[in-house]
Order: C-alpha cells, then sequence, then structure tokens
C-alpha cells in the first residue's frame, strides 16, 4: 500500500466529482494517487467521506481522508450508502491540501479487481435523475419544484467555485480578504453548518432543485433550495426593505410583478465570511435582483440576477439560465451534520 504525488492520471476517469466547500485549500492543479484499504465510509451531509490507510515513501502508515459531495449529489452519481465498505481495497486519485495534511477531494477512485466507481455526472448512465424528462408537461405558475437539469450553460470548470472563481471581478478590499482566508479553520462558515445566501441558489439549481410557494393570503412567495435547506420568504404586500441596521442570514427580499416577471429584490444581509466558497466575504452593501418568468409554455423559467457589493466586487455579476419544472423530483431535506461539516479542520 503506497501513495504517491502525480500530475498525469493513473485511473480511468469519468470526470471530477463536484465540491461544495471552497477549493481554495486544495491544490486542484495536482494529484495524489493512494493505494490503501477503506478504514471508514461516512454518509452525511454537507460531504461524504472515506478514510484510506496506506504508508508514505518513507514507509511510514498514514490515514487520508477524501471529500465527496454530499449524499444527494452523490446519489445521483450513482452511489450508495454500500459503494464502499471498511476493509476494501481501493486505488484513489484525489487533489490534495495544500497544507500538507493527509486530506483530498476525490477526482477518481477504482475498487480491486477493477470496479471504478462514478466520479461525474453522465446523463445517459450515472444521472437519470438530471437528465431532462422527455414530454415534460407544463404549468402555468411558477409554483412547484425547478432545476437547471443536464444542461452545458451551467456547466462549470470547479463547480460552484469555479463560477465565481470565473465570473467574480473584486475590489483591493475582496482580493485581500480572499488571500487572507483559511478554509481549513472556522473562519470557514460551513464549520457550523451556514449555508449561503442568494444568489446561492440559482447557481446550485443545476445540483440542487429549487421550490416556489405561493401564500396568497400571506402576500408571500416560498423559495426554497434543497442546498443546504435554505429558505427565503419574499414578501409581495408592497412593503419596503427595513432599516440597514436589521439583517437577515439570507437577507430581506421584497417582491413585485412586472408583466408575467416576477422581480425579486434583496438587500439587508449578514455579513457572511463565504458566501461564494473561495473567500471573498459579503456585507451590509450587497444587494440582489432576481427576475423569473415562465417560457417554453410552463415547462421552463428564464432566470436572470444581478449580484452587486462595491465594498468587495468591483463591478456587479449578471447571470441568466433556464430552470425545468421537475416535479417528480422529491425536496429530501439537506440535514447538515456538524461533525461532518468540521470534518476538514486542521488538528
Amino acid at each position: 500500500m503506497r501513495y504517491m504525488m502525480s500530475v498525469a492520471a493513473t485511473l480511468v476517469l469519468v470526470g471530477p466529482a463536484s465540491a461544495h466547500h471552497s477549493d481554495a485549500g486544495l491544490d486542484m492543479d495536482a494529484f495524489v494517487t493512494i493505494e490503501g484499504t477503506v478504514t471508514e465510509f461516512n454518509w452525511r451531509n454537507p460531504h461524504v467521506y472515506f478514510s484510506v490507510a496506506t504508508t508514505d515513501e518513507r514507509g511510514e502508515e498514514v490515514e487520508w481522508d477524501i471529500q465527496m459531495s454530499s449524499t444527494i449529489t452523490t446519489t445521483r452519481m450513482g452511489w450508495t450508502r454500500d459503494s464502499l465498505s471498511v476493509g476494501d481495497r481501493v486505488t484513489v486519485r484525489a487533489h490534495p491540501a495544500r497544507n500538507g495534511q493527509p486530506y483530498g477531494m476525490l477526482n477518481a477512485i477504482e475498487k480491486e479487481g477493477g470496479v471504478v466507481l462514478p466520479t461525474a455526472f453522465d446523463a445517459s448512465t450515472a444521472e437519470p435523475s438530471l437528465a431532462e424528462p422527455e414530454g415534460t408537461t407544463g404549468t402555468d405558475s411558477l409554483e412547484g419544484i425547478w432545476m437547471a437539469r443536464n444542461s452545458e450553460l451551467v456547466r462549470y470548470p470547479g463547480g460552484f467555485d469555479g463560477f465565481f472563481h470565473a465570473q467574480l471581478r473584486l475590489t483591493e478590499q475582496g482580493a485581500a480578504a480572499q488571500a487572507a482566508y483559511d478554509e481549513f479553520s472556522d473562519e470557514n462558515p460551513e464549520t457550523s453548518c451556514i449555508g449561503r445566501p442568494p444568489p446561492a441558489m440559482i447557481v446550485s439549481s443545476n445540483l440542487f432543485p429549487m421550490q416556489f410557494e405561493f401564500d396568497e393570503g400571506e402576500e408571500i412567495i416560498m423559495i426554497r433550495s434543497q442546498f443546504w435547506d435554505e429558505e427565503r420568504t419574499v414578501y409581495m404586500d408592497g412593503r419596503t426593505h427595513p432599516d440597514m441596521d436589521e439583517r437577515f442570514p439570507s437577507g430581506h427580499s421584497i417582491g413585485r410583478w412586472e408583466g408575467d416577471t416576477l422581480v425579486v429584490d434583496t438587500r439587508n444581509f449578514t455579513d457572511h465570511r463565504s458566501p461564494y466558497q473561495i473567500g471573498v466575504p459579503s456585507g451590509g452593501q450587497k444587494h440582489v435582483v432576481e427576475r423569473y418568468r415562465l417560457i417554453e409554455n410552463g415547462t421552463r423559467i428564464a432566470v436572470d440576477f444581478v449580484l452587486e457589493d462595491p465594498e468587495y466586487i468591483a463591478e456587479p455579476l449578471t447571470h441568466s439560465r433556464e430552470l425545468v419544472y421537475s416535479p417528480e423530483i422529491e425536496m429530501t431535506p439537506f440535514n447538515c451534520d456538524p461533525e461532518a461539516a468540521r470534518r476538514f479542520l486542521t488538528d
């Protein structure tokens, strides 16, 4: 049993596994290949983990912790609670932690006997729940469950992290905060099971569904995401935002109809150390405007948002995508487990 650093593939790859916390502490340009024995398989959120006992180049025993995606995403890739067992011999390819600890993000895995487990979505095989269903029946309302599905328009190298790495243009203050960020510490909000405020729901909608629920009596719209069990109340009664000294983890959302388009305006965000999971903070000046409109005979929603936070972001971020009506998808709970959320911390 052994491990070695590498920049070349040594396993049959089907693509990168999706990550949910930032890759800031991981060397995404390098790989470590680990041959060893599974000592633990932990099926929890926000990440599935397994541990592999091996020996290093000096012949000393070492145990690697390997991070995967959430149980929800990992299930959609084709995994189950029984995909790995303690005692399994495996060869693992992972992106290692920059700080040298035996920790990595899974890139590929092969069990003894040549069994390769999936580490990415494949619309024709491992991703049936994300492939757009044929003959989708439309709806006449935004109410219901929606998902971006398997669209090339919402695929980014590096997933959620990669989207914001590519899209955000930072101020000096934003860049300095990102450079000082230590993902492998209590500074990371994920260690406390703190989710991610808007526009995270939209950006993650290719992996986690969104749900709209109208309450006309209360004049509110509830918007939920399976991602971190986020839930927002959109007030449709004409009120304005409260004073800026009153702030909320997911912001304060007010909505209005512009013809057939729902416009959601969100301000008054609580300070968040890493809402884009790349170490860039957000503050009291953050402002998000979202627009939702039914298209394609009610089978899709056209979505766009504008994100502003002049304290940390040098110019507004704009983005558009389409969500597919997906009533067959169940909004199962994310149920972040505090022990699993702190698994990657440096001792």
